[in-house]
C-alpha cells in the first residue's frame, strides 16, 4: 500500500522553488537525485501493462528509477545483496562495531564528502585489522563488512560506519582463531588507534592540498588555523562502540538487511505535508527510543535530506580483510576447511525477473490482486528520450 505521503510528493510540490532558491549550492548529484525520486514509478520513466488470464483485470506498472537515494527503490537491491552474502556466512559469532567522528570533523566531511568518508572507511578497517593482528588481542587476520550512514533520526549530518565482523580470524598457520566468547576487541584500544590514524590521514590530505574549505570553515585554509582547529580533537575520546554479539550468522545477516540499503528517511516515517510544513516520526534515543514527531519547513526538510546524497560512484558498502572482493573466495575456502564446513551450493539465478523477484523476496508479482490468477504482460512503452535515470520494472515493496 502506498504511504499517504512520500518524499517524491514533497519534491513535486516544493522542489522547483527549492532548486531556484538554492542555485549553485545544489550539486549535480543532488539535482539528479531529486529528479529521479520525483519521476520514480510514474509515466515519465515508461512502464508496461499486464492482464489477468482469468478475470481480465488490467494493471499498469511504471518503471522504478533505481536511484540509491530513492526510498522506493531499495527493497529488491537489499534482497539481492543479502542473497549474495548468505553464501559467505560462517558458523561463528558475529559482532557489530560502530565508528563515529566528532562534530568538528563531520563539518569538514560535509564539505569534502568523498575524501573524508573514504578516510572513515579506511581508518575503521585499518584499526580493526591492526588490533586484531596483535597477539595480545587475537593474533589473526579479520574480515568485515562496513556500511556508511551519514544521518541521524532528525536527518542532521551524523556520519558513521556500521561494521559487521566475524568473531575471529585466520591465524598465521591458516587455522581459525576464535575470539573470546561474547567479546571481540577492547573498545578503548580501538578508539585511541582510530583517532590517531584518522587524524594522520586528515593531516596528509591537508598537506596534499586536496581539502576544500568554504563558508564558516574558510579560515581553515591557513595551516595554523587548521592545526588549531584539530588540536582539541587529539585529546578527546572518539566514540567507537561494540554492540552485543549476534546469536548466529543468520541473525547477523537479518540485522545487516536493516542497514545496507537504507536512505536518509523512509516514506513510512512521513506523517504529513501541509502548508509547506513536513511532519515525520523520529526515535529519541536519549529517552529510551521514544517515538516523537518533528515539524520542518519543506525547504529545510529537503535540505536535510539532500545533504545525505553521496557523490556519484562512491561506494557506501565495502568489504575488507578476508572478505575483500579480490581475496574473498580463496580466503573463505581456507576458513571453511579450517572449520570443517562444507562449501555452499552454487546459487541459481532465474532468467525471468518475476521468478527472481519471488526467489529473493518471497512475494509474487505475477498474481492478480483481484482473483489470484496469473498476470500476462500485454506490452511496454519506453521512457522518453530526454535524460532520465536508469529504470527497471516498478515492483518493489521497500
Amino acid at each position: 500500500m502506498r504511504p499517504k505521503i512520500e518524499v517524491a510528493d514533497i519534491f513535486c510540490r516544493y522542489g522547483a522553488a527549492f532548486r531556484a532558491a538554492q542555485g549553485a549550492r545544489l550539486s549535480i548529484d543532488q539535482r539528479r537525485a531529486m529528479t529521479a525520486i520525483q519521476a520514480c514509478r510514474t509515466a515519465t520513466l515508461g512502464g508496461h501493462a499486464e492482464q489477468c488470464e482469468d478475470c481480465g483485470q488490467i494493471r499498469i506498472a511504471y518503471n522504478s528509477c533505481r536511484n540509491r537515494h530513492c526510498p522506493k527503490c531499495q527493497g529488491l537491491a537489499r534482497a539481492q545483496w543479502l542473497a549474495d552474502r548468505r553464501a559467505e556466512l560462517l558458523p561463528v559469532a558475529y559482532f557489530h562495531v560502530v565508528f563515529t567522528m566528532p562534530s568538528p570533523i563531520a563539518a569538514i566531511a560535509l564539505q569534502n564528502k568523498a575524501l573524508v568518508y573514504d578516510i572513515l572507511f579506511k581508518t575503521a578497517s585499518e584499526t580493526i585489522r591492526i588490533i586484531a593482528a596483535d597477539p595480545r588481542y587475537l593474533g589473526a587476520e579479520t574480515g568485515m563488512i562496513a556500511i556508511l550512514h551519514t544521518w541521524g533520526q532528525t536527518l542532521m549530518h551524523h556520519p558513521h560506519v556500521h561494521c559487521i565482523v566475524p568473531g575471529g580470524g585466520l591465524g598465521p598457520g591458516g587455522d581459525w582463531i576464535a575470539c573470546r566468547p561474547g567479546f571481540f576487541l577492547p573498545v578503548h584500544v580501538l578508539s585511541r588507534l582510530y583517532r590517531r590514524l584518522f587524524l594522520e590521514r586528515l593531516d596528509a590530505a591537508f598537506d596534499a592540498g586536496v581539502l576544500d574549505f568554504f563558508g564558516d570553515l574558510a579560515a581553515l585554509r591557513a595551516p595554523e588555523e587548521f592545526a588549531r582547529y584539530l588540536a582539541p580533537l587529539r585529546h578527546v575520546r572518539w566514540v567507537v562502540y561494540a554492540k552485543r554479539p549476534f546469536g548466529g550468522a543468520e541473525q547477523a545477516l537479518a540485522y545487516l538487511g536493516r542497514y545496507t540499503h537504507r536512505v536518509a528517511i523512509a516514506n513510512g516515517r512521513l506523517l504529513s505535508c501541509d502548508d509547506g510544513v513536513v511532519r515525520f516520526r523520529w526515535k529519541d534515543y536519549r529517552a529510551n527510543n521514544k517515538s516523537r514527531a518533528m515539524s520542518l519547513d519543506a525547504g529545510e526538510f529537503m535540505r536535510r535530506f539532500l545533504i545525505h546524497v553521496l557523490p556519484k560512484g562512491f561506494r557506501r558498502i565495502r568489504h575488507f580483510g578476508f572478505l575483500a572482493n579480490a581475496r574473498r573466495a580463496r580466503k573463505l575456502a581456507r576458513i571453511r576447511a579450517a572449520l570443517d564446513v562444507a562449501e555452499p551450493p552454487p546459487a541459481i539465478e532465474p532468467a525471468d525477473y518475476r521468478e527472481r523477484y519471488a526467489m529473493l523476496t518471497g512475494k509474487r508479482i505475477d498474481i492478480c490482486p483481484c482473483c489470484g490468477g496469473r498476470m500476462i504482460e500485454l506490452g511496454s512503452w519506453p521512457r522518453p528520450s530526454s535524460p532520465t535515470p536508469n529504470t527497471t520494472p516498478g515492483y518493489d515493496t521497500s
